[in-house]
């Protein structure tokens, strides 16, 4: 069974598998190209990042605070001081290449990247970032501050 071709009401093959892999392998070289640049960038030279904005403002650290500095880490293989600079970021990179590792296989199969999450789920991602923001800015909690 095709597809229908725009404009022209014709129906086609479905999509080659080449052309069902361009994006994830297009966000997969987005993202390695980032990782590349902070890799070899380090954050923790001053000057060549910008500070963020609601620490420079505030002086509380949000959520993403340290997340170059766990980048820079992660991709020298320093899994602790990746952890140290932002455990949330470094998970994140894991969740990351598990659910592109998904996409990959299901675009490989031709088959659409569909991840419903209940809104109870949502509301937890963004409780434990919550929870997360405040805890390390209380001093119990700096152990988990960059």
């Amino acid at each position: 069974m095709g597809t229908a071709d725009r404009g022209t009401g014709r129906v086609g093959r479905p999509p080659g598998r080449v052309r069902r892999l361009a994006t994830p392998i297009g966000i997969l070289a987005a993202v390695a190209g980032a990782f590349a640049y902070v890799g070899s960038v380090d954050p923790n030279e001053p000057g060549h990042y910008p500070v963020c904005p609601l620490l420079k403002l505030t002086g509380v650290l949000c959520p993403g605070c340290g997340g170059l500095r766990s980048a820079h880490a992660f991709i020298t293989g320093d899994l602790g001081a990746a952890l140290e600079a932002n455990a949330i970021a470094t998970v994140g990179y894991f969740l990351f290449a598990a659910v592109w590792v998904l996409w990959l296989v299901r675009a490989w199969r031709g088959q659409p990247l569909r991840i419903g999450l209940a809104p109870v789920w949502w509301w937890g991602v963004g409780a434990v970032l919550l929870i997360f923001t405040v805890v390390r800015n209380l001093p119990f909690g700096s152990a988990l501050a960059p």
